[in-house]
């Protein structure tokens, strides 16, 4: 494993494209209504990283075909917008979104409610994923371990009912999208990678309401959950600094 600890001149390039993608994510909030397409938000993301200077971290990696990550209810992670994805009142929309500035990526996520009322079990699921994300945040000092970070967002996840996908996890984030290490939402305390000053970690529970198993679609992108149950995620990259984590994604 080769974990590249970051300069604060580079933990500050990373938050510049952490904070376009902060605005791009919030430009797409925006968008989001019954009625609209997953290519209607992806068409906003589209234009606002370009007018923001930035390049798209996801299309065209691996062959991925947007600069969007757009999963909708049982998705958990990848879905790929589409003229044919139509959103519906109480539905809740999975929005990941990556930039590349300056040679530094940054990488975020946010789950948001169609509409004006979602069932209350799901806006607890929002409520949990992203109380877990801040859980996972504050567990990434130095000295601590990547099962720290795991296991606080595992923590909150369970104590809620709920149950953190396994098969998909967190990263290292600097001069790639994906570096080590890997930053799973489950693990042991003291266990995994310590972290390190300038380590920069993308940060992300998964969090479904049912079951963990996960399946993929038929277009190799999409993870659904095998139960059908709905799916939440958030995401931010954290930088591991002498003065505690600092987030370099809001």
């Amino acid at each position: 494993m080769s974990i590249v600890c970051k300069s604060p001149t580079e933990i500050e390039k990373m938050r510049r494209s952490g904070h376009i993608v902060r605005q791009v994510l919030e430009a797409v909030r925006q968008e989001v209504a019954p009625g609209k397409t997953t290519m209607d938000l992806e068409r906003v993301a589209e234009q606002k990283i370009k007018d923001l200077g930035a390049k798209p971290a996801f299309k065209g990696y691996y062959d991925y075909p947007c600069v969007l990550c757009t999963s909708v209810n049982d998705e958990i992670v990848h879905g790929i917008p589409s003229e044919k994805r139509v959103l519906k009142e109480g539905d809740i929309v999975s929005i990941d979104c990556g930039v590349v500035l300056d040679g530094f990526y940054g990488d975020s996520a946010i789950t948001v409610p169609v509409g004006n009322g979602i069932r209350p079990e799901l806006q607890k699921l929002l409520d949990v994923t992203r109380e877990s994300l801040e859980e996972g945040i504050k567990a990434a000092q130095i000295g601590n371990t990547v099962g720290d970070v795991g296991a606080a967002v595992q923590q909150v996840v369970e104590a809620n009912g709920f149950s953190v996908v396994r098969e998909f996890v967190g990263h290292g984030i600097g001069t790639k999208l994906h570096e080590d290490p890997q930053v799973p939402n489950y693990g042991t305390p003291g266990h995994g990678a310590r972290l390190r000053d300038g380590m920069v970690l993308a940060i992300e529970p998964m969090v479904n309401v049912g079951r963990p198993e996960t399946r993929l679609l038929k277009d190799k992108w999409t993870a659904v959950t095998e139960d059908g149950s709905y799916s939440a995620h958030f995401e931010h990259c954290v930088a591991v600094t002498k003065n505690g984590p600092v987030v370099l994604t809001e």
